[in-house]
């Protein structure tokens, strides 16, 4: 850490808990796929938590972080994290507090949630364990959902943005061009192009068909922390409308998820949801239904992770997500025969997949 970066740490520091506090010592912290940079600070003084943690914005963070989600008429004015955080908390979604915003200067210091994820947590559990903690995500998504769609607030960046079928579409010819051309060197053949693009069409026009809620967009267990036997919820800044389902399809299966949650756990989760869809009186859900859509999401978010991850390898020389691949594969061919309608999209994937 520069010594221009130690200063400011500091100066914030003593700007929030006291003139007596100071900052004992700091750690980098691994951070996901972003640009931002996180770091823990290790704080002394009366009023100070043990800790808290910087996150350090490389654009100041007035830019979306999702280029695909640039549909404003104008630039946002503040930063989207801090926008979208502040609706949350009227919610009483548990996200971090948020101790100091100098994001005008590059840096937001936040409450400290430990380095428990939600996939670390399950891990050696019981089923009973897994299951329950789950269940405790689905009680904050049910919430967001729910409640953040009922307390609509157009204010909120996440009402002015949409999981449309522009968005879906992007996604799937993300997939094309860096799950499949990129990755093999080879543009496909105009026939599987035409026949990929108009059966991720119909899939994108189906799912756009969908009535919208707020979405977290990223909600899975690595975006959860289980922190003092209490969930947290992280990296929320790219909420948007999207299907009821779309949440719950990530949360249940990406990256490794589905390794703990089997499908016999992820049938059981499903109800849990629709029960508690239907307890907060969010309307009816036909179960047939919400399973389709479901699972609609959960391969078109798949797709969109496999171009994802290979375009971090290629663009951005990240290749540490392609241990993700195998799985998330594993995840597409076990939905496709769920849709006999796309069986000529499913016979191209099966082929051009990463093996």
């Amino acid at each position: 850490m520069s010594s221009n970066v130690a200063s400011l740490f500091a100066e914030l520091v003593c700007a929030r808990f006291g003139s007596g506090t100071t900052v004992l010592r700091s750690e980098a912290l691994a951070g996901d796929a972003s640009t931002r940079r996180y770091a823990r600070l290790w704080l002394a003084g009366a009023s100070a938590p043990p800790t808290t943690v910087a996150m350090l914005l490389a654009d100041r963070g007035i830019a979306m972080s999702s280029d695909e989600l640039a549909v404003f008429k104008e630039p946002p004015k503040e930063l989207p994290y801090l926008n979208v955080h502040r609706f949350l908390v009227k919610l009483g979604v548990a996200v971090p507090e948020v101790y100091v915003d100098a994001s005008e200067r590059g840096v937001l210091l936040l409450e400290d949630v430990g380095d428990t994820a939600l996939w670390d947590a399950v891990q050696g559990q019981a089923e009973t364990r897994v299951i329950e903690l789950y269940q405790q995500a689905i009680d904050q998504l049910l919430l967001l959902e729910i409640e953040g769609t009922r307390q609509r607030d157009d204010t909120c960046l996440a009402f002015q943005q949409s999981f449309d079928e522009r968005l879906y579409l992007w996604e799937f010819e993300h997939f094309i061009e860096y799950g499949i051309e990129r990755r093999t060197g080879s543009k496909l053949p105009a026939r599987d192009a035409e026949c990929l693009r108009q059966n991720f069409g119909a899939i994108a026009r189906r799912l756009d068909d969908e009535a919208r809620v707020l979405n977290h967009r990223d909600f899975h267990s690595w975006n959860l922390y289980v922190h003092n036997g209490r969930l947290r919820v992280i990296d929320f800044q790219d909420a948007l409308l999207a299907a009821a389902a779309y949440d719950l399809a990530t949360l249940l299966g990406d990256r490794d998820t589905p390794q703990i949650v089997r499908p016999d756990i992820e049938a059981r989760l499903l109800d849990y949801f629709i029960e508690g869809w239907r307890k907060r009186g969010a309307g009816p859900l036909d179960d047939d239904h919400f399973h389709d859509v479901y699972f609609l999401c959960a391969l078109q978010k798949a797709l969109k992770v496999v171009g994802r991850f290979f375009f971090l390898d290629i663009e951005k020389g990240k290749p540490g997500y392609l241990r993700f691949v195998p799985s998330t594969v594993r995840q597409i061919l076990r939905i496709l025969p769920r849709f006999s309608e796309y069986a000529d999209m499913a016979a191209l994937l099966r082929s051009y997949l990463p093996r």
